[in-house]
């Protein structure tokens, strides 16, 4: 434990907790935070269940791994949580707001469902918007931080908070709220020296975006819509998750970083 090794006069590592870190981006997300030095604390809906082998990567390179069990739409158990990870590591670093439910099934704006649209609410944005807020709330009660402890908030959205898919209206409704999300706590929050960060991540070969059909994406890509012609790997956004975490974009807060191959670049032809 981190308390462990702060006793023993070891250096302490960084503690990031994910959310729906457990498969996908999320999963990729945890790999490489353990690689650049952090503890990770993964948060994830399953009761129980068996780590991927790939998480022995935290341990491999020094660090701890632990799992918590939360639905983040149970706003009533985000404070039980988050106190339960800092008991745990003795500390909290960055929360990386992985966790979100896709349209499933894609059903037309006209035809959308009140339950369909309240359920994506519930989980992409307003689980998400009051988990950073107990998060940011548990950071200030500790601050002023020491000068070497970089504290962010990174929320992942998706090309969908820009981008308009009108068989899936409520994904991009609610990741477009959480640009703005990003935006006020990161107006908020710098004063105190805590950075928020969002990543749009692009087409990425993953179990939620491979249920679209892989056809699509593929004549997509084929059609020149990607600069980059290949499909987003969930370590592009592991990567640009552990580069924001570790304060290597230091003078940067609230601004969108499209980990997308540059789709979003204008283009007239």
């Amino acid at each position: 434990m981190a308390n462990d090794a702060a006793s023993q006069g070891k250096a302490v590592r960084p503690l990031a907790i994910v959310t729906g870190g457990l498969q996908g981006l999320g999963l990729s997300a945890v790999v490489e935070l353990g690689k650049s030095g952090f503890d990770v604390a993964i948060v994830d809906l399953a009761e129980g269940p068996a780590l991927s082998p790939e998480l022995s990567a935290v341990a491999d390179h020094g660090g701890h791994c632990r799992y918590y069990q939360l639905d983040i739409a149970d706003l009533d158990r985000h404070a039980t949580v988050l106190a339960e990870i800092e008991r745990d590591f003795g500390r909290l670093d960055c929360l990386v707001n992985n966790a979100g439910i896709a349209a499933r099934p894609l059903t037309d704006i006209l035809e959308l469902s009140p339950a369909a649209f309240d359920r994506s609410y519930e989980v992409n944005l307003r689980g998400t918007f009051f988990l950073t807020q107990a998060f940011a709330n548990r950071l200030l009660q500790r601050a002023p931080f020491e000068p070497s402890a970089y504290k962010s908030i990174i929320i992942i959205t998706s090309i969908a908070a820009e981008l308009s898919f009108i068989d899936r209206s409520q994904y991009c409704i609610t990741k477009s709220a959480l640009t703005m999300t990003t935006k006020l706590y990161a107006a908020r929050l710098a004063p105190a020296g805590i950075h928020v960060h969002e990543i749009r991540p692009g087409l990425m070969e993953t179990p939620m975006t491979a249920k679209i059909g892989n056809d699509t994406i593929a004549r997509l890509i084929a059609d020149g819509a990607v600069p980059i012609p290949r499909q987003g790997r969930p370590e592009d956004v592991g990567r640009t998750v552990s580069a924001l975490a570790s304060g290597a974009l230091p003078y940067m807060t609230g601004q969108p970083i499209w980990t997308a191959g540059g789709l979003n670049i204008p283009r007239i032809l």
